[in-house]
């Protein structure tokens, strides 16, 4: 178990790849503290690894909220006296072209995929940086931070900016021996992608089968990403194997970015 008694905290991790990304902490032997905006579903994912033997925690917490971030990290550190990975991967997606884009769905994206970032990185790096042995965070990029997808400007931009703060943020933590990197997934099949699907498939008067065989046509590999493929990497960078690496977004993708 390369996470024996690690304490870490999850955001978004009551559905999709947060939640495979919290069982997989937990099959390596962490403790695990579920942040959703959905209760229920933070309370399922933390029944699922207290079943495993781990401990956990399921705390409401929307990411866009200074004070529900500082009140998951106080309620982590009341019940597990300390806090050694987070992983950023609470986001949203929503489709439009920019002509007919509204403020609300600029700010909703950004919000919620960076501003919630900055948001947990800062609270959780002030507890790091007081226990004084070092951490790790890992954040959900995307290769769509990475280059330029129609209908999507919102959510690219919201992206690019997580792989750009998650560099920032592994200069100025280096000297803490925290570790600070991204995962940039491709096209993950999750109830999100269901509803991308949809929209991209009216948008472009198409039917949705074509759509998702279009994406796994695209994808060198010859299928559609799952969760458990993101969760794997996370893992790896919440361990001592990683160590050495920080201030990376590194693709895990299929190979889809060797056609861009």
């Amino acid at each position: 178990m390369r996470l024996l008694n690690k304490v870490a905290i999850v955001t978004g991790a009551g559905t999709g790849i947060g939640h495979a990304i919290a069982l997989a902490l937990a099959k390596e032997g962490a403790n695990v503290v579920i942040g959703d905006v959905q209760e229920d579903s933070a309370k399922r994912t933390a029944a699922e690894i207290e079943a495993m033997g781990r401990k956990s925690l399921a705390v409401k917490c929307d990411v866009r909220s200074s004070s529900e971030v500082e009140s998951i990290v106080e309620k982590t550190v009341g019940k597990f006296g300390r806090i050694d990975i987070l992983v950023n991967n609470a986001g949203v997606s929503t489709m439009a072209p920019v002509v007919e884009m509204t403020e609300e769905e600029w700010d909703y994206n950004l919000d919620v995929n960076a501003k919630g970032v900055f948001l947990c990185s800062r609270a959780v790096a002030r507890q790091m940086i007081k226990q004084g042995e070092g951490g790790k965070i890992v954040s959900l990029g995307s290769i769509a931070g990475k280059s330029g997808s129609q209908y999507y400007a919102h959510y690219n931009a919201s992206k690019a900016a997580v792989i750009a703060f998650t560099a920032s943020l592994a200069r100025e933590l280096a000297p803490y021996k925290i570790n600070v990197n991204a995962v940039c997934p491709g096209i993950v099949e999750t109830s999100m992608h269901a509803r991308e699907i949809k929209w991209t498939a009216k948008l472009r008067g198409m039917k949705e089968e074509e759509v998702k065989a279009g994406y796994i046509a695209f994808t060198p590999l010859g299928r559609l990403e799952q969760p458990e493929d993101v969760a794997k990497l996370v893992v790896f960078l919440a361990s001592e194997e990683a160590d050495f690496i920080t201030g990376q977004a590194i693709n895990v993708d299929g190979g889809i970015m060797t056609r861009r």
